[in-house]
């Protein structure tokens, strides 16, 4: 089988139509139809996005640029938290309040409960402490995203208890050590929000491994998030949890997560509200990840969230531009403009923090969950501005000729388009 079509957004639509055609499901005995793995893409997208003017009715951040020197084109991009290079003191770490509803989907006869997952994203490293001198695993092969050994991460954040979009960031920015900088979520738990799925907008389906899944319309779902969005508090950053909810498009299935931004309609006198969000699943192990570290071993559990956190600090708004790039370990996205951090690496990724939830055995009997969590690696901002050497980030681990990374995992990362800056379309 060729495995890069696992992250590809294949053809999926003959199955999908006769889903929806079906008509209505039995709630005694739920209809589920088994979907092969190379129809089973992994994908991320975003929502909505909105202009920045100057207000404090949003999440704190900051305005840069920098001069992309292969097009001779100066971009500008805003980020949350405060300007790693002009910040200084106690107000170079910014905590974001996080607020987190659960999202209980019903849909086909059955129950996805985003609350029985719940303690297990308030346990990973997205909000708990790790820390991120090295990676017991990670994985090892760009084309086949299989697990092998891990090793030195980050020596500038050795010895330290962070969350991971703080490492992420301070690594980004190389601030190691006693550095103020921080970027820090507060998670806040919010009661939950049932979404009933109504008949022709999914559909139950079943991986290779056993493990029934809901997939939901796409725009259908994006419509119930951004309706939720009109009851957040801009300043907070809102995050939907649902559980094995995951989408299809025009083009198949599936996607796992995405992040928004949009302008409320509310009269601003000149300080307009700007609210972000994000809404991410939490993956069941055997959904795509292969037993024993095979294919896709790392999109499992907060892969898709820990991508989407990362996506919201670098492009909050959905509005940063850069010049096209284009990588063959994310053919899916074709030739984009987009500052999107985590869309190059889907699938490429490390093992951290103790993950005691949902570790048993496949429904067939298969073992894909390993005792950790599976943060997905992030792209840097010198990568999209063709930055060579790469002289904002952290060192890679062993010396190089372009001197800082240009992902979160540095030499870890398996695919060469990583150790240097990414090519044009």
């Amino acid at each position: 089988m060729h495995t890069r079509r696992l992250l590809a957004a294949l053809t999926a639509i003959t199955l999908l139509a006769s889903l929806l055609m079906s008509g209505p499901v039995s709630a005694a005995k739920p209809a589920v139809q088994s979907i092969s793995d190379a129809d089973l893409g992994a994908k991320f997208t975003t929502v909505g996005g909105a202009q920045v003017l100057p207000t404090d009715r949003t999440v704190t951040h900051w305005f840069g640029s920098t001069l992309d020197a292969h097009d001779g084109v100066t971009y500008g991009y805003n980020m949350v938290g405060a300007n790693p290079s002009t910040c200084s003191g106690s107000a170079c770490g910014v905590t974001f309040e996080t607020d987190i509803t659960p999202l209980i989907v019903n849909i086909a006869g059955l129950t996805f409960d985003g609350n029985s997952v719940l303690n297990a994203t308030l346990a990973s490293p997205v909000f708990a402490l790790n820390d991120y001198a090295s990676t017991p695993f990670a994985t090892n092969d760009a084309a086949t995203l299989t697990r092998g050994a891990g090793g030195a991460l980050s020596a500038g954040q050795a010895g330290l208890a962070l969350q991971l979009q703080d490492a992420t960031q301070r690594i980004q920015f190389d601030k190691g050590g006693s550095s103020p900088y921080h970027v820090r979520l507060h998670p806040n738990t919010l009661p939950s929000y049932t979404i009933n799925v109504p008949n022709g907008q999914g559909f139950l389906l079943q991986s290779g491994r056993g493990v029934v899944f809901a997939a939901v319309n796409a725009s259908w779902w994006a419509s119930q998030i951004k309706n939720l969005t009109n009851q957040a508090d801009p300043t907070h950053l809102p995050i939907y949890l649902s559980h094995d909810v995951l989408l299809f498009d025009p083009v198949g299935c599936c996607i796992i997560g995405f992040h928004g931004a949009a302008t409320k309609n509310t009269k601003s006198n000149g300080n307009p509200k700007v609210q972000t969000f994000v809404w991410a699943t939490y993956l069941s192990a055997g959904i795509y990840a292969r037993p024993n570290g095979g294919v896709a071993w790392n999109i499992q559990d907060i892969h898709p969230l820990s991508h989407e956190v990362a996506e919201w600090a670098d492009d909050p708004f959905v509005n940063n531009t850069v010049e096209p790039w284009l990588t063959p370990t994310a053919p899916q996205y074709g030739c984009t403009d987009i500052l999107e951090t985590g869309d190059p690496v889907v699938g490429i990724g490390i093992a951290k923090g103790n993950n005691t939830f949902f570790q048993g055995p496949n429904p067939n009997g298969s073992q894909s969950a390993d005792g950790y969590y599976h943060p997905e690696d992030e792209v840097f901002l010198p990568w999209f501005m063709r930055s060579a050497p790469n002289l904002i980030s952290e060192a890679t681990q062993a010396a190089s000729a372009n001197i800082g990374r240009y992902t979160l995992m540095g030499d870890l990362n398996p695919a060469p388009g990583f150790r240097a800056p990414a090519t044009g379309c």
